[in-house]
């Protein structure tokens, strides 16, 4: 990346910090309904990556994935509005903080079922290799989907059929509550399974923007040329619990400790200080951050509540669930 790449990636990232953080404290203060899970923490990876991507690839993504849908496209007040269920909202207040979908950007949705939506990408992926669109389809899950079988049932048919995909581990070491390492019989859960299925696996620092940019390049270019599919694995770490309800209490500290001190955004900042880059500069790009998801949460507050008798449009593909009852 070069230092502007950089830097816009930086601030991206901040806006997406930022979103989490008003996302928190507008739960904790009785504005968002429901569970949220958030992906403060997580940032370099849907950044790096959809940096990496063409506008017209497809993405998909697991219910942590607000970081996702605001690195393909999504506003923090289209996020933030449907946290809150506003008419005004990505979804119009029908989807959630675990369902964000901008389908025209090619943010093919985010999915609470734990790896429901990696057969979906390899479908995706499919169809773009029948249409010779050059298109690739990323499937972004967490360490715990490794141990589900849509996750080796995916693996197996894209080698197969030698599909444009790629499959990025987020692993932020817990699946929930419980470490990866104490349920899974190989320490790398997602790269060390790629073999299993005769395709390139690979471990990166998620938290590093420009490493997580440069491997899903290599991997997209490989699936474009018709090679095949690839699985990521980016080590990461969520600075939150995993759920609103969550206090992590079970993280070793010294753990916490270590990790926090290799956030993300920090690691940006110190590779664009190292590239010359001033800090005002870059402060400047954290203040226009912060401007932005301040005016966000103003408008998703005073958006308008969602009309009830739209409740069943864009439901089904036919605009309405009537006919089916």
């Amino acid at each position: 990346m070069t230092p502007e790449e950089l830097l816009d990636a930086y601030e991206e990232m901040a806006l997406i910090r930022r979103t989490e953080k008003a996302a928190h404290d507008l739960f904790m203060s009785g504005f968002v309904k429901g569970t949220t899970h958030l992906a403060a923490g997580h940032e370099a990876i849907a950044v790096g990556a959809s940096a990496a991507l063409r506008p017209d690839d497809y993405v998909f993504a697991t219910y942590r994935g607000h970081h996702h849908a605001m690195a393909r496209g999504a506003t923090p007040e289209e996020c933030l509005a449907e946290l809150m269920s506003k008419a005004t909202g990505l979804c119009q207040a029908k989807g959630g903080s675990m369902h964000l979908t901008k389908a025209s950007t090619g943010m093919l949705g985010s999915y609470a079922i734990v790896g429901a939506h990696l057969p979906m990408a390899a479908g995706a992926a499919w169809s773009a290799k029948l249409r010779g669109s050059g298109q690739v389809a990323v499937a972004f899950f967490g360490d715990g989907a490794t141990n589900i079988g849509a996750f080796h049932e995916a693996l197996n048919l894209a080698a197969v059929w030698q599909l444009p995909a790629l499959f990025v581990c987020e692993n932020n070491l817990y699946m929930e509550y419980t470490p990866i390492a104490d349920v899974t019989a190989v320490p790398n859960p997602a790269a060390d399974r790629a073999g299993g299925y005769n395709i390139p696996g690979e471990v990166i620092d998620g938290n590093d923007v420009t490493v997580v940019h440069e491997a899903v390049s290599r991997a997209a270019e490989r699936a474009r040329k018709g090679d095949g599919p690839t699985l990521i694995e980016a080590q990461t770490y969520r600075h939150f619990g995993h759920s609103r309800s969550d206090p992590a209490k079970y993280r070793p500290a010294e753990e916490v400790e270590r990790w926090l001190k290799h956030d993300p955004l920090d690691v940006a900042r110190a590779r664009l200080e190292a590239a010359g880059v001033p800090p005002e500069t870059i402060s400047e790009r954290d203040r226009r951050a912060a401007q932005v998801v301040e005016a966000a949460v103003t408008a998703a507050k005073n958006a308008p509540e969602p009309d009830r008798e739209l409740a069943f449009t864009d439901v089904w593909a036919d605009g309405s669930a009537t006919w089916r009852t």
